[in-house]
């Protein structure tokens, strides 16, 4: 009798088969050197494509979602009762652990991107509409990404600048509103909220005289840009932001298709596993301060570990970038490191947000009356089965 032959793949070409497995599975296909790219940049497919992480995460929160969707629920707004002439918005800053907290993350959920969790300094914040006492959209800054080709080329950075003065830089990785907000266009009056008083006042209580995480060094701190990004491609929310004759986000370019936001949690952590094994340095260095840096030199490391070729890391989606910049020199002395913030231009919330309805929100609701048919059980229905609907403007962290 002849012997059954079973052929044992090592755990390296499992791995192997299971990254080629999971890029073919996300719609991207292979081009030349090694890199990847979209089979489509439709918009429809490019968040298809951040389906399967969505769901994974969605059922990673399965049991928060469950016990606490209701709290969500409770302070999300019916279009019939919204009144858009009278949408009052103001910010909330979240502290970890709080009630708060809480309904952030389950309202980042809705998010047809996944969130990020965001890195090193952060700001949060529930964007409330006081006069409905709902929720109106949420905000997230965080450290930036490293290397971001087209901010630093719009700043005139050298490397050295750059390590020098990126801590006057946010990124937006969290920005926008909520159902039926989203229909009125109130995505964009948040995005204004960015350049506010307020929002630059928390920066500086926060981290303006703290000693950097790295270089241990007191830079005096002013939150003097903010960068955000679309998550599929070009962007229709952050385009022409202005109100009068202030621009609050301008497109500077976009990116290259590099990042990581395609290698999920789960590869993730078997590319981890897979360098404890051999014993790689990169596996323990993830301490706070290293960020998303961390996570790309560590996927690099795995890939090349493996034999494949960074160029895997080459995703193909370009991203548009925008800038806010909170001082009217916030160029200049990024630039130079010289001078003395002017922020005479700065609005408070009220003010950015009465002008915001008057420019967007009102004539979208003559326009598109559709909002008042929405209701919150829809979603929170999709939130507690397999996956959400809900489309919105995300800024991803990794992209670069």
């Amino acid at each position: 009798m002849r012997k059954k032959i079973v052929t044992v793949f090592a755990p390296q070409a499992n791995l192997k088969r299971s990254l080629r497995a999971h890029f073919r599975k996300l719609g991207l296909q292979h081009e030349s050197e090694g890199k990847l790219a979209p089979k489509s940049n439709e918009k429809d497919a490019l968040r298809a494509m951040h389906a399967h992480q969505r769901e994974t995460k969605l059922e990673a929160h399965r049991d928060f979602i469950r016990d606490r969707a209701e709290l969500l629920q409770k302070v999300m707004a019916i279009g019939s009762e919204i009144e858009p002439h009278r949408i009052e918005l103001r910010l909330q800053r979240i502290d970890k652990g709080t009630r708060e907290s809480d309904l952030f993350r389950l309202a980042s959920l809705t998010w047809s991107a996944p969130v990020s969790n965001g890195f090193g300094r952060r700001l949060r914040y529930l964007v409330w509409d006081s006069y409905h006492q709902k929720l109106a959209g949420l905000i997230a800054l965080g450290d930036p990404v490293f290397n971001l080709s087209v901010r630093d080329d719009l700043i005139g950075w050298s490397s050295t600048d750059r390590s020098e003065r990126l801590v006057n830089v946010l990124d937006a990785y969290v920005l926008g509103s909520l159902p039926p907000y989203n229909s009125l266009l109130l995505g964009k009056v948040i995005a204004c909220l960015v350049r506010t008083k307020e929002i630059y006042n928390d920066f500086l209580e926060a981290y303006g005289s703290r000693n950097g995480v790295i270089s241990g060094e007191n830079k005096q701190a002013r939150l003097l840009l903010v960068t955000t990004s679309s998550s599929l491609g070009r962007s229709s929310v952050y385009n022409r932001l202005k109100l009068g004759e202030v621009h609050f986000f301008k497109s500077i370019g976009y990116t290259q298709g590099w990042g990581h936001f395609h290698i999920s949690d789960e590869i993730f952590a078997r590319l981890r596993t897979f360098l404890e094994s051999i014993d790689h340095p990169y596996v323990k260095q993830n301490r706070f301060g290293q960020g998303p840096n961390w996570r790309l030199r560590t996927i690099r490391a795995g890939l090349k570990e493996l034999g494949l070729s960074e160029s895997a890391l080459h995703h193909g989606i370009r991203r548009e970038v925008f800038t806010c910049e909170l001082a009217e020199n916030a160029i200049s002395i990024l630039r130079t490191g010289r001078g003395r913030p002017k922020v005479s231009t700065l609005l408070n919330v009220p003010e950015v947000c009465a002008a915001g309805i008057q420019r967007w929100v009102i004539p979208r609701a003559a326009s598109r009356p559709e909002f008042k048919l929405w209701t919150p059980a829809t979603l929170i229905d999709e939130l507690r089965g397999q996956r959400t609907t809900i489309s919105q403007p995300v800024s991803l962290t990794n992209a670069n």
